[in-house]
């Protein structure tokens, strides 16, 4: 069979090497300055303030706002950015330290101190906002300010996971003269101490960014200038990329324009990256109905997926099955729902329904969002449901919302099976395991696993390298397996494509799948 991800990861290494050596004529330090790199994207901000966002708003913050920690290019660790140094100074992860860097401003030129630290982290909380990111400051007892450089986090339990909490764009760290306490800021405007400012900004339109020359921290910027498109679909994303009305697309590819970019007819003025992702596409099902509630059917439909079909059919091999929750790549990972099933089978889906008394067809209604997670997903669960149906097991319904009332729904307990993805928020077996266990989960749907919550997550989090809690996630998983409340479909990569004369596009997707705008470049003309 043709193996079009082979293909494509050999496209993606000779366009590294061509972009690298692209990228070596200009020093680094000294971005040519012929107007800003222009950036589309689908993936439009909900929000300006971080305090509000746990959603791909973060594209936009990772640039514009900066962290006490973050991912330089090649590092897959936090490290310290607007921090000089940051570490836990106790041998239980309780208490972690950070120094700024000396004389730090934001891009307004206010001074930004540990106050100003304190002060952004504790507004998170106090706002509280609902789906927001105070989910992840569970660890979190209270902040602490030490002269004007100090600031120490005091946890309530160990968490060698919150360097990796402190280095997502939620705790951006933001200007106390220009953002409210106890409320968000409604002004369509950001203070904020990143790589670049924020000139301009229409909602849904555009963001211009400017070079910020106050900005201290790791980030070489290679350009003096970015401006961000937004996009609806990814047939308006690739035509404004062909017609040169942009230099790079990212996020929001369909896997159709994927193929097309890369096969044997395509343009050779445009490059496409090739490089691994992290975002998961799951199944959810609801405990409380009455049949997808039963263990045997969800079993029975863990048996009959055929992953490698969804995967080939719909996203043309431009996504890997997956078999865990923890994707490739990340310490921890398994394949454990392969090892518990094997490959689809009806004989067997059907013995795992009479042997629960099960004996005709199971009615379920399987639901999915129309405008979050791709132009491919409702193909895919038309290809659920054919497989479902196929097997004689089931009779399958589907239906679907925008994502606004969609969410709403789900976390209402309002559908039986649904659909999601999951973009992580850091790159840690863990992120794909504690925000959906427990009472209160990203679900919005309880999920009581004492033995994860209890236990194997919290003596995970008493260990600082992350190379030793493989055995805690392990059993983790083996636990999702048997439950089978989620069953995970596929793993995506990340592409992105560019006009010939753009380089860094391999070096710009940070481990979060975030793009760090400044990594991109134009290479001279001659």
């Amino acid at each position: 069979m043709f193996n079009r991800n082979r293909c494509l990861r050999r496209l993606a290494a000779i366009t590294s090497i061509t972009l690298v050596a692209g990228c070596g004529v200009l020093s680094p330090g000294s971005p040519a300055d012929q107007g800003p790199i222009v950036v589309g994207t689908t993936s439009a901000p909900s929000t300006l303030d971080p305090a509000a966002s746990w959603d791909g708003s973060w594209e936009l913050f990772r640039n514009v706002y900066q962290t006490l920690l973050g991912y330089p290019t090649g590092s897959v660790t936090p490290q310290p950015d607007a921090a000089e140094r940051c570490r836990f100074t106790d041998g239980t992860n309780r208490v972690y330290r950070c120094e700024l860097r000396p004389d730090m401003k934001f891009s307004d030129g206010d001074p930004l101190d540990a106050s100003a630290v304190k002060y952004s982290i504790d507004r998170i909380r106090k706002i509280a906002v609902s789906g927001g990111p105070a989910g992840l400051l569970g660890s979190l007892d209270r902040v602490q300010v030490l002269g004007r450089r100090e600031v120490v986090f005091h946890l309530n339990k160990p968490d060698a996971t919150f360097p990796f909490v402190l280095a997502t764009p939620a705790m951006s760290i933001v200007d106390p003269d220009d953002y409210p306490a106890g409320a968000l800021r409604k002004d369509n405007k950001v203070s904020g101490s990143g790589p670049y400012s924020l000139r301009s900004y229409r909602e849904g339109k555009q963001a211009e960014l400017v070079r910020n020359d106050h900005y201290d921290g790791f980030a070489e910027r290679r350009n003096n200038a970015v401006t961000i498109r937004y996009f609806q679909d990814s047939a308006q994303l690739v035509g404004a990329l062909k017609d040169k009305k942009i230099d790079v697309t990212y996020r929001g590819l369909a896997a159709s324009d994927i193929v097309a970019l890369q096969g044997n007819g395509a343009r050779k003025d445009i490059q496409l990256i090739d490089g691994a992702g992290m975002e998961i596409s799951y199944l959810v099902f609801n405990p409380k109905d009455p049949w997808a509630g039963k263990p045997a059917v969800r079993k029975a439909i863990a048996q009959i997926v055929d992953r490698s079909a969804i995967a080939h059919k719909v996203y043309r091999d431009t996504v890997d099955p997956l078999y865990s929750m923890v994707p490739a790549g990340l310490t921890g990972h398994t394949t454990d729902y392969f090892d518990e099933y094997g490959s689809p089978s009806r004989s067997k889906a059907r013995k795992i329904l009479l042997d629960a008394g099960i004996n005709g067809r199971v009615p379920l209604t399987l639901w999915y969002t129309t405008d979050r997670y791709g132009s491919e997903t409702a193909p895919e669960f038309r290809e659920l449901k054919s497989q479902l149906e196929g097997s004689g097991l089931f009779w399958v319904t589907l239906k679907s919302r925008p994502w606004k009332t969609y969410e709403a729904g789900y976390r209402g307990g309002e559908y039986p099976v649904f659909g999601r993805g999951w973009f992580p928020d850091f790159p840690d077996a863990d992120n794909f395991i504690a925000p959906f266990v427990g009472e209160q989960n990203a679900l919005g749907t309880p999920y009581p696993a004492p033995r994860i919550t209890d236990d194997l997550l919290p003596e995970s989090r008493r260990v600082s390298d992350r190379a030793e809690v493989v055995k805690e996630f392990e059993e983790a998983q083996q636990i999702l397996v048997d439950n089978a409340r989620l069953l995970p479909l596929w793993q995506g990569r990340q592409y992105v494509a560019a006009n010939e004369e753009i380089s860094g596009g391999e070096r710009a997707l940070d481990p979060s799948t975030i793009m760090t705008m400044w990594e991109l470049d134009r290479k001279p003309s001659w």
